[in-house]
């Protein structure tokens, strides 16, 4: 913070365990990811090199190494991961993230259909060497999954060694826990919560209504994913109501307190 400003909520700190706002790099440059994060490294947790980019970048360790100096680490899209594996290349995809020292990855089946105990297994293997982050929900908008059917496969990837377990919305944050408009299920949500952990759900949000309606939820530190790399800092001045959308949240919070 530049300036000092009273009743602001507590944002918790780096390494953070929650409060994570998780980046998606669709194939930014070398120098665009410099300058990106001369300014807003510190609100920055996670990378996520979007879908299959990783594997058309070029200068691709480079890059990866830009992140690593300072201190964020960066996995390969979920999607990468299905490529390998409807290729029967599994043991390739282990010895890929091995070999690029990635501390992370996400384990999903968004676009192909993987029995859950097999992909549970995944996970399992997965965490044995890495952070495993799991997806939820498909990218497929007319598979509805019911919020029971949620939290059943939620519980279990945590169960199996997910450290987070991530809410699908894709990119344009039209599908999984929002409607096609990218109007939050808001039912689903508060179902989910009912039974699995805040702090366990990395939430895709790339829309600012999206990110306000989570804020508005559960608070400045929810975490919150495939955010643009432009709207990092918009998303953090969000977070502890430096923007209008949040301006007298926490305001009213404390007028009521004193009440």
């Amino acid at each position: 913070m530049n300036f000092h400003l009273k009743n602001l909520p507590e944002r918790t700190q780096k390494p953070r365990q929650h409060g994570l706002t998780m980046v998606m790099d669709k194939g930014m440059g070398h120098d665009d990811v410099k300058n990106f994060l001369s300014v807003a490294a510190p609100y920055v947790d996670i990378v996520k090199l979007g879908f299959g980019t990783a594997c058309v970048t070029n200068n691709l360790r480079e890059k990866i190494d830009i992140y690593t100096a300072h201190d964020i680490p960066v996995y390969f899209g979920g999607t990468l991961f299905e490529a390998f594996l409807v290729r029967g290349q599994f043991d390739d995809y282990l010895s890929v993230i091995k070999d690029y020292g990635l501390k992370y990855v996400e384990v999903s089946d968004g676009s192909i259909t993987i029995p859950h105990a097999e992909k549970c297994g995944y996970i399992e293997k997965l965490a044995q060497h890495v952070t495993v982050l799991s997806e939820v929900g498909s990218k497929d908008a007319a598979h509805i999954i019911p919020p029971y059917k949620w939290i059943e496969l939620m519980r279990a990837e945590l169960e199996a060694g997910s450290a987070y377990v991530i809410a699908e919305a894709r990119e344009a944050g039209n599908v999984g826990i929002y409607r096609g408009s990218g109007e939050v299920r808001e039912g689903l949500v508060q179902e989910i919560l009912t039974q699995i952990p805040s702090e366990k759900i990395i939430w895709e949000a790339p829309q600012k209504a999206q990110q306000v309606y989570f804020m508005e939820l559960l608070g400045a530190n929810v975490n919150l994913g495939n955010i643009a790399p432009v709207e990092v800092l918009p998303l953090e001045a969000m977070r502890v109501g430096l923007r209008g959308d949040t301006f007298f949240l926490y305001l009213d919070k404390e007028k009521g307190a004193a009440q």
